[in-house]
């Protein structure tokens, strides 16, 4: 930088974090967010819940080796709360707030690349695109699957676009006076939190920003089961968001719910065709998840490059998986709100607009 050239402000940034059983993955993600080449980094701190892996031991030996690394408790174990702990940790001194977790690791440039888009775009959180990346072939299908309009659909930090306003991005970089206007992570929303609070950012006249050059690594689940579990509990908390703010409803949120009910309603139709020697009906019955299976062997088929044999194999079960799972997760989310007759639920942190 030539002599007389203005100081570029460089504002103190902390990284936040909630883990809970990462003993695995916790060394990595830590020395990610130290390795950073933006000088202006104060700390980290960890949230650590009752993890039974040997994750708190990992962190305070972390702790010994990075000065900067704090680390909390987080009684609950739950992702909101953590965060909110670990916010409520941070030094005085801290103007922009980082999230990370267990499982990512950031690009060396990703907080110069965040804090220069927040101070080029004025905006209130600034993130970018979550990027699967799978070594099994069933992780290596379900990553493709994250990143495809057929796996989940078309939001811009699975699939890019380009750089400006978005309703919410991966993880997220927050100016910590938006946490504070907000009330931060709302504690009832178990998942989805992030995408919560953005609405509130967005209610309030804030603005949150895509940038497609904020790429951060995700590592996909191992197993079909687990999968399922995650996706269910997506398709759940989609429906508590839905309930909670109706407008945000849309075809893309419907999608899963509908083919589920379509696929399910088309087996008992065969299955009743079937005992009661009504062929027709067992045709029609049989022909609804057919014609399903077809349209996801059909788009497997035409989002799989660069998949070896055996992810290629994978990629139409983890997708029926996904898309099952999670329309499973959204239809219970509605039953129990019609069964337990719930009202329509206020965000717990109340924010207005002055």
């Amino acid at each position: 930088m030539p002599p007389d050239a203005p100081a570029v402000h460089q504002p103190p940034v902390s990284v936040i974090m909630t883990v809970l059983n990462e003993a695995a993955h916790l060394e990595d993600a830590i020395s990610s967010i130290f390795a950073q080449d933006y000088p202006n980094l104060i700390e980290a701190v960890v949230a650590v819940g009752p993890s039974g892996d040997g994750t708190w031991d990992t962190a305070q030996r972390l702790a010994a080796v990075h000065p900067k690394l704090k680390i909390v408790e987080n009684p609950t174990g739950r992702t909101p709360a953590g965060l909110n702990i670990a916010i409520a940790a941070l030094s005085p001194s801290s103007e922009i707030v980082v999230r990370s977790d267990g499982h990512s690791q950031l690009p060396i440039d990703y907080v110069s690349t965040a804090v220069e888009t927040m101070l080029r775009s004025g905006a209130d959180n600034v993130g970018g695109m979550m990027i699967p990346h799978g070594v099994a072939p069933l992780e290596s299908a379900v990553a493709r699957a994250m990143s495809e309009r057929i796996g989940l659909g078309g939001a811009a930090f699975h699939l890019g676009g380009g750089e400006g306003p978005a309703p919410t991005v991966y993880l997220g970089v927050f100016r910590r006076g938006i946490l504070e206007r907000t009330g931060g992570f709302d504690e009832y929303y178990t998942r989805a939190q992030d995408w919560e609070l953005n609405y509130r950012i967005r209610a309030v006249g804030g603005v949150v920003w895509f940038n497609p050059a904020l790429r951060v690594g995700y590592r996909p689940r191992t197993a079909l089961r687990p999968l399922a579990k995650q996706f269910r509990g997506s398709g759940e908390w989609r429906w508590r968001i839905v309930h909670a703010y109706p407008e945000t409803a849309s075809v893309r949120y419907l999608a899963a719910p509908l083919v589920t009910v379509a696929v399910a309603l088309g087996l008992v139709a065969a299955v009743v065709g079937a005992f009661a020697s009504l062929p027709l009906l067992w045709l029609l019955g049989l022909a609804v998840p057919a014609v399903y299976l077809l349209g996801v062997i059909v788009g497997a088929l035409l989002t799989r490059r660069g998949l070896g044999l055996g992810a290629s194999l994978w990629y139409p079960i983890a997708l029926v998986t996904m898309h099952l799972s999670w329309g499973t997760g959204f239809i219970k989310g509605v039953l129990r709100s019609w069964l337990r007759r719930d009202s329509k639920r206020a965000p717990q942190n109340v924010v207005t607009s002055s």
